[in-house]
């Protein structure tokens, strides 16, 4: 892997591997707001999961939401720094869990993570309401994900992921639609893309998890009884 010289992020919460059965790297959405990062953790801690969340702060600051937003370079050279930290995790514990997920803008810097590393290098990726294009080429990523990778979207994100990217355009500089409300659109292009793309799971909202408190919105997919019911199951290993 190249780019990983002068790393400038640091694993602080796990600096023992051993100390749990594994990771959860987590890239928030564009402000440098750590909501999606916070709310897993205390998730993951009600339910005694022996796994360790490390948020990987990428953003130009807090409450810079606009920059985050339509700076794509600063993103991916954010994910490449995401992708040496995972790279040094998988170093150290070879056989521990490691799971990469992203909300809104921070889907572009996981995906630029796992971009960055060798196939099956982490168990599974997860993107709550991606900020980036339908269009966006998941290949490289479903190749670097054991498991998979799992998109939780809504057409009810009109907000966030209509208006403001039809006006700033997506979080990979396009102004097509955001893959948060539509979904991916599938890049088959040789056979072997069919077999990648089986691994793509996307799961549209409906009015069936309100209770959970997701009503559709941005931020929703973090809500702690969304992420008990419809994120945390997916945190489970994948057979190597």
């Amino acid at each position: 892997m190249t780019g990983c010289s002068g790393l400038r992020h640091e694993v602080r919460s796990c600096a023992s591997p051993c100390a749990s059965r594994g990771i959860v790297f987590v890239a928030d959405g564009a402000g440098g707001f750590l909501e999606a990062s916070d709310s897993l953790r205390r998730a993951l801690a009600e339910e005694g999961r022996p796994l360790c969340v490390e948020t990987f702060y990428w953003s130009h600051g807090t409450g810079r939401i606009l920059a985050d937003q339509i700076d794509a370079g600063h993103a991916r050279q954010e994910g490449q720094q995401l992708a040496c930290q995972i790279a040094a995790y998988r170093q150290r514990a070879p056989q521990s869990e490691i799971y990469l997920v992203g909300h809104s803008a921070g889907t572009g810097v996981a995906l630029a993570a796992a971009e960055g590393l060798p196939p099956g290098s982490v168990d599974r990726i997860v993107l709550l309401a991606p900020a980036v294009s339908r269009e966006y080429d998941l290949r490289p990523a479903l190749r670097t994900a054991r498991g998979g990778i799992d998109v939780f979207v809504s057409q009810r994100d009109v907000g966030y992921l209509g208006l403001a990217t039809a006006v700033l355009g997506t979080a990979d500089r396009t102004w097509s639609s955001a893959a948060g409300r539509v979904g991916f659109r599938p890049q088959v292009v040789c056979p072997e893309d069919f077999s990648l793309f089986a691994k793509l799971r996307q799961h549209p909202w409906n009015p069936c998890v309100e209770w959970t408190g997701n009503h559709g919105g941005h931020y929703g997919t973090y809500e702690p009884r969304f992420l008990h019911a419809y994120v945390l199951p997916l945190l489970t290993p994948v057979s190597r």
